[in-house]
Formats: C-alpha cells, structure tokens, sequence
C-alpha cells in the first residue's frame, strides 16, 4: 500500500523540490547550516507551512537539520542544486515546471491519441522555434540544457580517447556547455556548435567567457535542412529522442555522410534496458516525449545499433558514461 501512495503522490515530492529550487533554499544554505528562524525570514515563508515544507526536505533527503535545529545542505543537494555550482542542474526544472506540468497532466489523452499535450500542438507549433523565439524563453531553455549536460560533458570529456582525433562538432550544442568541457581538457582539439541561428550568441558569449574562441566556433543550421558540419567526431546528446523513428533514422544518416573515413559518432542518451523492465526514469523520459513532442521517444542499445548498423557504421559499442546516460560509440 505505501509503494502506491508513494506512486501516487508522487508529484507533491516534484513540486516541494521545484518550490525549492525556485526559492533558491540550496543556494541560501551554500554558506553553511542555518537556525530555522533566520531561514524562513530570508526565504520569506508564512509560518504556517515553513516548518513543513523545510523538514519535508529533510525527509526527502535534500536537507539535514541538527540538534540544535539548524539546517543544511547533502552532499548531493551541494553539488547539483546550489546555483553558483558548476553541476546545477536545477535550471532543467525551471524549464520543466511551467512546460511541462500542464502537458503531463494531460497524458492519459496522449496515451489514447498519441499527440503531443504542449500549449500550441493542436495548431502545429514547432517547440524550437517557439522557444527561440522569446530571448527570455531561450536562455532559460539553454541553461536547463546546459544543467542537463554538465556531468555528461565532463565525463565525456575524460572517458573518450580524444588524443586520437583532431576535431569535434556538437550537433544541438545550445549554449555550449560540451564544447567547453573538451576543449578545456584537450588543447589540441577544434571544435565546432551546431545548432539553429537564434543560438549564435549565447553559444558565443559563453565560448568567449571559457576562453575558447579560437579553437571553438558557432556553425548556424537546421540538422534536417542543412548537412552537418564535417569533423573527425559528431556528437549528438539528447538529441535522438526528439524525433520520431524516420528522422532519427535521416539524423544517423547525415552523421555518417558528413563523417570521414575512420570518423566517430558520439550518441549519448538515458537509454531503455534491452529488456524494458527495469529503467523506469528513461521509460518514463519517453512518455515525456509522448506529451512533449510530435514524435520524440526514448529507445534501448539494441533499437539504436541496428538503426546505426543500418546506415554503414561499423565498430558500434555501448559504454557507461554518466547516471542515467549512456554512450553508444559508432565508428564509420
């Protein structure tokens, strides 16, 4: 009975944790434990659900609270949720609390008519355009990326044997984040960010702030309407499960027309078990896609290397890289 009551309200933990994040308490207690007086009066919490809502963190394991009543961040709360953290990730959770909180709400008639539940799908919107198309609505979207990305960029940057290859270009970069993590680690790498116009100038800015702007450049484009940049490595990251079965299909296509003899492509994605049964956050992550997109689903090791097998590649692996990601390595 507790495991279906924990199920079934499942979303006041995803909501007191949002709540969190946007109240900024993990970056309040960045400098240290704190009474929890001073700490309801900086949050500016009513009385009546401050207690509750800090020592539910505590129950959650996001908080610690001492003898003497003080409270404090995990380890784990310090690492991915304070916003001044390399590793923050609560930027995805902006993105995702008022998108995508009506839209699930709604899955049960996604499941009955396999359409998409966003604001503007019964008209056709395209999601990219429409996020791009409002500056404030791009850059929250690009940090949610970004916040995404982090781990999985700098574990990339160090389990993949870059000293064998002299260029890299990632396809969907948004604001760049692992371009910067392999060029920093790599200096003898050029590299390239492919992604549509709108995303130039924050890619940039964020390039020219890491100190790479003359190993790492912006190449503006429409991964379906455009070939993809020509390099040594293509990397894609949470880019396949957007699209439907055919367009994943024409995106593994291009990389490998756009890749040169011997060339890598690099896929990472929070894949289903070959067996479906035990990976519920990336089977879960697909129906996010049945809400969110036209087409888009998760998918396991197995569907991707025939899709990849299909189109020429050869040398296919998987290897772990970073919870709940995996890379699938595909040498052309």
């Amino acid at each position: 009975m507790s495991r279906i009551l924990d199920v079934a309200t499942g979303y006041w933990a995803s909501r007191t944790l949002m709540s969190a994040i946007e109240l900024d308490v993990f970056t309040v207690l960045a400098g240290g434990a704190r009474d929890y007086k001073s700490l309801a009066e900086q949050l500016e919490l009513h009385p009546r659900g401050a207690r509750n809502f800090l020592d539910a963190l505590v129950a959650m394991g996001f908080l610690t609270r001492d003898a003497d009543d003080r409270y404090a961040n995990t380890r784990e709360s310090r690492m991915f949720l304070d916003r001044t953290k390399p590793l923050f990730v609560g930027s995805s959770f902006a993105m995702a609390a008022p998108r995508l909180w009506g839209a699930w709400s709604h899955l049960t008639e996604a499941l009955r008519t396999g359409e998409p539940q966003y604001d503007g799908a019964a008209e056709g919107a395209d999601v990219f355009n429409a996020i791009y198309s409002k500056q404030d609505v791009r850059d929250t979207f690009l940090q949610s990326m970004a916040g995404a990305s982090a781990g999985v960029a700098m574990a990339l940057s160090r389990g993949f044997p870059w000293k064998d290859y002299q260029s890299f270009a990632d396809v969907g970069t948004a604001s760049g984040v692992v371009p910067i993590h392999i060029a920093k680690a790599h200096k003898h790498l050029q590299g390239i960010g492919f992604d549509l116009p709108p995303v130039r100038e924050p890619f940039e800015a964020a390039i020219a702030k890491a100190g790479l702007a003359e190993r790492v450049r912006f190449e503006g484009g429409d991964f379906f309407a455009d070939p993809l940049p020509t390099a040594d490595v293509l990397i894609m990251g949470h880019i396949l499960h957007d699209w439907d079965l055919a367009e994943k299909k024409r995106l593994i296509a291009s990389a490998y027309e756009a890749l040169p003899p011997g060339g890598t492509l690099l896929i990472y994605e929070a894949l289903i078990d070959d067996e479906r049964a035990a990976n519920q956050f990336s089977l879960l992550m697909s129906l996010n896609m049945l809400v969110d997109t036209p087409g888009g689903f998760n998918f396991s090791a197995a569907d991707c290397l025939g899709w990849l097998s299909d189109a020429g590649f050869s040398e296919c692996r998987v290897e772990p890289l970073a919870d709940p990601d995996s890379l699938i390595v595909a040498v052309k």
